[in-house]
């Protein structure tokens, strides 16, 4: 875990199809700085989305971070809910407070069905899933959306070459007598990655990430860019690249952004 002190927000990726930020601090402040700035925190989806982007060399994909999921831990059952509803995103500050005490967060029980009622089961034998399957896997489409297997493809072609990623959980015989949420950590890309639903770590200097408020989750600008991503690795990764490159060597550098604005719509 970091121990630096806060830098505050770090705007590492400008506006083209998204733009996105981060801060290093504890959940509860991260989240609030993001706010405070105009953005609110990442969803698995557009987290997904901006590494596409980015491709597998920038920062979002170097490096970790909080999305807005969460997972709700059950007495008594044979899987674990990964939803979109967490409870601590509406309890930020008394769940970074009790993992800061080495306790739990124990939501409310209408927030547990809230976050049930948006959720996908997870057994607690679950597998490492397949990067060449995330598009009919139940989990990896409740995660990262329609695009799912656009993700997927990304993560199996190039290098570091992922071919599977890993979901982890809090142990069973640790899930006693009252139900209890954990965040969403979105593991870093080296040669592995991983969706982690066992960190209690909320209140170290880890990453929070944000998008602008105003941006709407799976916007169809975004979503029609994806869907029409050529599968061959080459257009997915380096498309943009490839526009800067030729652009430069016709010295029309500078118009990058009117024609990727311009194949959005």
């Amino acid at each position: 875990m970091k121990t630096m002190a806060n830098q505050g927000l770090v705007y590492d990726i400008k506006p083209r199809i998204a733009d996105s930020a981060y801060v290093e601090a504890p959940f509860d402040e991260g989240k609030k700085m993001l706010e405070e700035a105009g953005y609110r925190i990442i969803s698995a989806e557009e987290n997904a989305r901006l590494r596409i982007q980015e491709g597998k060399e920038a920062d979002i994909s170097k490096n970790g971070n909080w999305t807005r999921e969460g997972f709700v831990y059950v007495p008594n059952e044979a899987y674990v809910y990964l939803t979109k509803a967490s409870p601590i995103m509406e309890n930020p500050s008394e769940a970074t407070q009790a993992h800061k005490a080495g306790k739990e967060f124990y939501p409310l029980i209408e927030q547990i069905q809230r976050a049930i009622e948006n959720s996908v089961k997870i057994p607690y034998t679950q597998k490492p899933i397949p990067t060449d399957r995330f598009g009919e896997n139940d989990i990896t489409l409740f995660a990262f959306g329609q695009n799912a297997q656009v993700y997927g493809d990304f993560l199996r072609n190039g290098e570091p070459q992922i071919n599977e990623i890993s979901v982890y959980l809090v142990d069973k015989s640790n899930v006693k007598e009252k139900a209890f949420a954990r965040q969403l950590w979105l593991g870093f890309l080296d040669y592995r990655s991983d969706l982690s639903g066992n960190y209690g770590s909320l209140n170290c200097l880890n990453r929070v990430r944000g998008v602008p408020s105003q941006a709407a989750e799976g916007s169809a600008a975004a979503q029609k860019n994806l869907s029409c991503i050529n599968s061959t690795e080459e257009i997915k990764l380096y498309a943009n690249e490839d526009i800067s490159r030729a652009l430069n060597g016709l010295n029309l550098s500078g118009l990058e952004s009117i024609i990727i604005q311009k194949l959005s719509q």
